[in-house]
């Protein structure tokens, strides 16, 4: 017989073995959807799904742009302290640097031109005469307190004398800080833009302070690719970080037929800025873009591609900066986004983001008065800020933004033209 200590533990553990089948059988069976929820799943349903419904999962960060971190829309702020002449077209600044900040302030550089006409073509131009916007121009910088007004400083890098790389023009630079030390990329044109294109490679200048003085290294550092190379002829627009302990220098090649360009973008790496810069093998990391502007994101890069090429107007992401994929579609993208950067050059693993930046305006002026201004603009592409009127997915435009998209007189005689052949016939 047992006693009653025995009685109680035999009872004891029949309890718990009942509890523990009770559990087992209470486990909820799996539902299996058989449509899609009338509310959007965070995650991707076990379900068979479409081909957008997939790539609404798979292919972006979050499946509604408001929970989207690379997604945002621009605001555009024009700015204080910059003259244009009244805009007759013998000034111009456009393609600004990234924004830095230092010494209690912030720093950008641009191209800016200052010539007695505007520009009068590749034909006709001369030494005082420019053949584009970007001709005979010169590096200049301006400082901010705010980001909103700003004040010239003048000339940081000048043209130097022929034949130097950039005796003609030096144009759409950018910046990098590297040990203690200030760099600025820059094109080096050698010919006046426009003769064959707007062929020229890549210089450099160092200096102390962002306040120069600047040192011309006064040698090419990203040469034009060899012969039938995507990037033969042009290497324009050179974006400098810091990413796994190396310089990456982004730029833009047009290559193609005149008058029909292709722009993609290409990498090339080093471990000291003056170079020598390797070009990375799977060149063109980006097939589409003009001015591409990069930032640290999380452990990898973000681009911003706003111009040109089947995937304009999109924000891209590459975990090794080099594999870039879509994770965004915006509108109203900025031109030459410039952005403020605070971990540009910090190799960091965890990159913060973007709130804003300066941009540039193109073609302003009337008939033979063509030039470029500065301006800055808003976003939240930071994973710091939620600003749920960047996020908003919709764009609201007025009749009249619609219609200044309008027909040319060529069009119209078109579609004249074939309204009277339905009456003939």
């Amino acid at each position: 017989m047992f006693n009653l200590k025995q009685v109680l533990i035999i009872v004891l553990v029949a309890s718990l073995f009942s509890c523990k089948t009770e559990v087992k059988d209470e486990k909820p069976e799996k539902k299996t959807l058989t449509s899609f929820p009338q509310k959007l799943p965070e995650e991707k349903p076990d379900m068979e799904l479409s081909a957008a419904l997939n790539r609404l999962y798979d292919a972006y960060p979050a499946p509604k742009p408001q929970d989207n971190e690379l997604f945002s829309q621009f605001k555009y702020t024009e700015l204080k302290g910059f003259d244009y002449n009244n805009h007759d077209g013998t000034i111009s600044r456009r393609d600004p640097s990234k924004v830095i900040f230092e010494n209690g302030k912030y720093y950008v550089w641009y191209t800016y031109r200052n010539t007695p006409t505007p520009p009068r073509g590749a034909d006709k131009c001369t030494d005082v005469i420019p053949s584009s916007d970007w001709d005979l121009a010169e590096i200049w910088y301006a400082t901010s307190e705010d980001g909103f007004t700003w004040e010239e400083q003048g000339v940081a890098i000048k043209r130097p004398e022929k034949p130097i790389v950039g005796w003609r023009a030096v144009t759409t630079t950018d910046i990098l800080k590297w040990k203690g030390k200030y760099y600025l990329y820059y094109q080096g044109f050698m010919e006046a833009s426009g003769k064959r294109g707007d062929d020229c490679p890549v210089a450099v200048s160092y200096a102390d302070s962002p306040d120069g003085p600047w040192t011309p290294y006064n040698k090419i550092v990203i040469p034009n690719g060899p012969e039938g190379a995507w990037d033969q002829f042009s290497i324009h627009d050179p974006y400098p970080l810091v990413h796994n302990g190396k310089i990456y220098l982004y730029y833009k090649s047009d290559f193609g037929q005149k008058g029909d360009w292709i722009r993609m973008q290409g990498l090339a790496t080093a471990d000291n800025p003056l170079g020598p810069f390797t070009k990375h093998p799977l060149n063109p990391v980006i097939n589409s873009g003009h001015e591409t502007s990069l930032f640290p994101f999380k452990t990898g890069i973000a681009a911003l591609v706003y111009k040109d090429g089947n995937e304009h107007n999109t924000v891209q992401y590459a975990e090794d900066g080099v594999n870039f994929e879509i994770a965004a579609i915006s509108e109203l993208m900025p031109y030459a986004a410039a952005p403020f950067v605070p971990d540009a050059f910090t190799d960091t693993k965890d990159g913060r983001g973007i709130t804003w930046g300066l941009s540039h305006f193109i073609n302003l002026g009337g008939k033979g008065q063509f030039h470029s201004m500065l301006a800055r603009f808003d976003c939240d592409l930071s994973r710091d800020v939620n600003d749920p009127i960047m996020k908003e997915p919709r764009v609201m435009y007025g009749p009249d933004f619609y219609f200044k998209q309008n027909l040319t007189a060529k069009q119209k005689k078109k579609i004249n033209d074939q309204t009277e052949k339905l009456r003939i016939k």
